[in-house]
């Protein structure tokens, strides 16, 4: 049995606009990161930093197909795949998928942590894309104490 983390959610907006939200790591920091040495382009390697973390996390391996796929890696066995579905209304459904990790009580751990993690990525780029409302602001400060 392998695991894979998955999270899916429709963002009013057309794929290029969801496409740049990712990508785009000034954007990004309104719902996701809290810094980032760069955009997320095809063969660079970045670090990330989250609000709620005092470390910072390399992501490489980065692969883009513009507005419709966000490929990286931020660890040896773990690969992100964030895919855009154009939507006939101008929307896009976005799917993310992350793994693929085999059985084992750590990673039911990571695969249970991981999969809250990115639907909270995705209800927060969501407010964010639509509505500039920043969910993440403050959600973590608790975690610094």
């Amino acid at each position: 049995m392998r695991l894979i983390a998955k999270a899916t959610i429709q963002i009013q907006k057309p794929a290029s606009e969801v496409f740049e939200g990712i990508v785009d790591h000034k954007k990004m920091t309104h719902y996701f990161i809290s810094e980032s040495t760069g955009r997320m382009e095809a063969g660079r390697e970045l670090f990330w930093k989250f609000p709620e973390f005092p470390d910072e996390y390399p992501v490489w391996n980065i692969q883009t197909e513009t507005d419709r796929l966000v490929e990286f890696a931020w660890d040896k066995e773990t690969e992100v795949r964030i895919a855009l579905e154009p939507q006939a209304d101008g929307s896009t459904v976005v799917k993310v998928t992350e793994g693929d990790k085999g059985l084992s009580e750590q990673n039911l751990q990571w695969l249970t942590s991981n999969t809250e993690g990115w639907a909270n990525f995705l209800a927060c780029m969501k407010a964010y894309l639509e509505y500039g409302i920043e969910l993440r602001k403050g959600a973590f400060d608790f975690m610094r104490k």
